[in-house]
């Protein structure tokens, strides 16, 4: 039996599959003590997606990230759903089906996205009773979440819950539309009430970095029922989007230290990508840990690389995980020998391109694709100028991390030569 300490209160965690055991195993697997720790973490799934890979010649993630519609209840600025189209949904059929291949493959945990996943609630709440193994995360603004739902997610078990918020009430509804704050609340207060255990999900930016880190806002969240955070960086994605919300180097470096320090604190975790590489093992794309398949099938490395070579209404999961787009993103993991330097869009762009590029790879963004070079010509003075400073801030890393670092990246080699049936000098 596990426990996490939540609000000074050592909670008891049910058994897998609950959203409460999701977010212990969330903290094991970003806060991994040592290589048996992190092999141990999802009862071992380690070694069972491990073989389920060495059976169809290529990796299979932790996490599938899905998005059953591109259609969304309010328009936030900022947001690529935006420039979707809004006539995209995966048919039930055709999210059965891949629940199917995720059951055959051992893949525990799905999450989903948009759009709003809630548009589709009804389809969820099916598909969360029928794979009663599966953990089922939702991204959600929070606007759908009313009683009769709540109640389910209460009973079901294997729900959990992401909501977005951007900080203040201001701030909320500057970036959602008048009013998504107060609403947003209501659905925390409705979960409370219930005992339904939530993450919060924070996007921080150039213009919100300062109040989103706060002391005052995430204790906020957490006296209203919130066990985790999620916070994303924000990513200049789509031919028209605002380059001024990219956090320079001294924002970033703020966001990061300020959330590290409320964590030793409170005992309260925040699951950062780009500033928690050296703890998530750096990037965990392109099957990795994580893939991402949108609205109309196409199967991404993460929900922010809108790149594909593959879709799942012509291809099997397994056939799209062995394409060269993904092969070849794999090949390059990790980008750099500083996991504080993780990500192939905002960190290392000129890998990205080189990626789209070798794997024959095209962009699946709806309304105005952009090449990964328009794209990373956007990120690449930013990664410049952050590279200094994640040199400086690797140098404080705990050695101990640092150790696990390079030999799960050594062991990652190993298996992907085993999986994949490549020659090592090939990696």
């Amino acid at each position: 039996m596990g426990y996490l300490t939540v609000n000074g209160k050592k909670e008891k965690i049910p058994p897998f599959p609950h959203h409460k055991e999701h977010f212990y195993q969330c903290k094991k697997y970003f806060e991994p003590e040592n290589m048996f720790s992190y092999s141990a973490i999802n009862r071992f799934c380690i070694f069972r997606q491990g073989i389920k890979g060495i059976i169809n010649k290529c990796t299979v993630p932790r996490v599938v990230l899905l998005d059953p519609t591109n259609k969304c209840n309010i328009r936030c600025k900022g947001c690529w759903a935006e420039d979707y189209s809004k006539g995209d949904d995966l048919s039930f059929e055709e999210l059965d089906g891949l629940f199917a291949q995720f059951k055959k493959l051992s893949i525990e945990y799905v999450y989903m996205s948009g759009g709003e996943p809630l548009l589709r609630k009804d389809d969820i709440l099916k598909l969360a009773k029928k794979y009663k193994r599966i953990f089922v995360g939702i991204y959600t603004n929070g606007l759908l979440i009313d009683e009769e739902f709540a109640d389910r997610v209460a009973e079901l078990g294997n729900i959990g819950l992401f909501i977005s918020i951007e900080g203040s009430r201001e701030e909320t509804d500057y970036r959602r539309g008048e009013g998504t704050y107060d609403k947003v609340l209501k659905a925390m207060e409705l979960l409370k009430k219930r005992n339904v255990a939530f993450m919060i999900s924070a996007c921080y930016h150039a213009k919100n970095y300062i109040n989103v880190t706060s002391d005052e806002f995430i204790d906020d969240m957490r006296r209203r029922g919130a066990w985790m955070a999620w916070y994303f960086t924000y990513i200049p994605v789509g031919k028209n989007a605002d380059t001024s919300l990219i956090c320079d180097p001294s924002q970033r470096a703020y966001a990061k230290e300020r959330l590290e320090a409320y964590s030793k604190k409170h005992d309260f975790h925040f699951i950062d990508f780009w500033n928690s590489g050296h703890i998530s093992c750096g990037c965990v794309a392109g099957a990795k840990g994580f893939i991402h398949i949108n609205a109309r099938g196409d199967v991404e490395p993460c929900a922010f690389c809108h790149y594909s070579d593959s879709n799942i209404k012509e291809k099997t999961l397994v056939e799209a995980l062995r394409s060269p787009f993904f092969r070849k993103f794999r090949s390059m993991q990790p980008f750099t020998d500083n996991p504080l330097r993780a990500c192939p869009i905002l960190d290392v762009p000129g890998a990205l391109v080189e990626a789209v590029e070798e794997g024959k790879a095209h962009s699946t963004h709806y309304a105005d694709p952009e090449t990964a070079k328009e794209l990373t010509d956007k990120t690449k003075a930013a990664a410049e100028a952050w590279e200094p400073v994640a040199e400086t801030f690797k140098q404080d890393i705990d050695k101990s991390k640092i150790k696990i670092f390079n030999t799960i990246k050594k062991s990652y080699k190993r298996l992907l030569w085993i999986q994949e049936r490549r020659r090592p000098e090939d990696l």
